[in-house]
């Protein structure tokens, strides 16, 4: 077991956004989180990365617990977050921002030699490493935020929505990039609108409802289950 969450509790305002949910993540799977929109989907991977407070409940990462942490010192731990709409900065380089997402990285070398690794993984970077980020199309943009992040080196990838907004094709790419990722080792958490492809490319699955955990179970069961067809798949 790589994380484990325990009777999370979130509220925003008043509204609460989780309702004391568990769940476990085992080390090198994909789980998905599908659901409808709030959910409480992305809410929960907020909590992860310290960006979100929880008002109960706890996050273990490791055997060590995290929810009590910043944001920055879950970075350094091995946990990295991508954020919904990417979040790049849009007037900066290619290479700048990928230097950015290795800002905790103290040995140069080292940074160096993660940027020639990220080269390698997404040819398409290094042709555009001198461009705008704002520039890139909207494939290239989801790989640039998916590189940035990898720069830290997580051991834990949490990835919001990483399809929004693609065409079916880059849909295809966005899900190879994230099956290749997790080959070399990285465990991820997926939020995932589009839950049959989701559902395809992931080990197990919980099903979001109002920020409850209605439903949970191996991805590929779930994508024949009817009451995820008719409510998530469209049939």
């Amino acid at each position: 077991m790589i994380l484990e969450a325990k009777t999370l509790t979130a509220y925003y305002g008043r509204a609460e956004a989780l309702r004391g949910i568990s769940f476990v993540i085992e080390r090198g799977e994909i789980v998905t989180l599908i659901g409808s929109n709030g959910a409480g989907k992305s809410t929960t991977l907020r909590c992860i990365s310290g960006t979100k407070e929880i008002t109960k409940g706890e996050i273990w990462f490791e055997g060590e617990r995290i929810d009590r942490k910043r944001p920055h010192e879950v970075v350094k731990m091995g946990i990295a977050h991508i954020l919904e709409g990417r979040r790049l900065f849009s007037t900066m380089t290619v290479q700048e921002n990928l230097e950015l997402g290795a800002y905790l990285q103290k040995n140069k070398n080292e940074t160096a030699n993660n940027l020639d690794r990220i080269f390698d993984h997404f040819p398409i970077l290094k042709e555009r490493r001198k461009q705008a980020a704002g520039s890139l199309s909207g494939g290239e943009q989801q790989m640039l935020a998916t590189a940035r992040a990898l720069m830290t080196e997580p051991v834990l990838l949490l990835m919001d929505e990483p399809s929004l907004g693609l065409s079916p094709l880059l849909v295809l790419t966005v899900a190879n990039i994230i099956r290749e990722i997790n080959q070399q080792g990285v465990s991820i958490i997926l939020v995932e609108q589009n839950a049959r492809m989701a559902l395809k490319i992931a080990t197990r699955a919980y099903v979001f409802e109002l920020g409850n955990i209605a439903l949970k179970g191996n991805a590929k069961d779930l994508l024949h289950n009817e009451h995820i067809r008719r409510a998530y798949l469209g049939s």
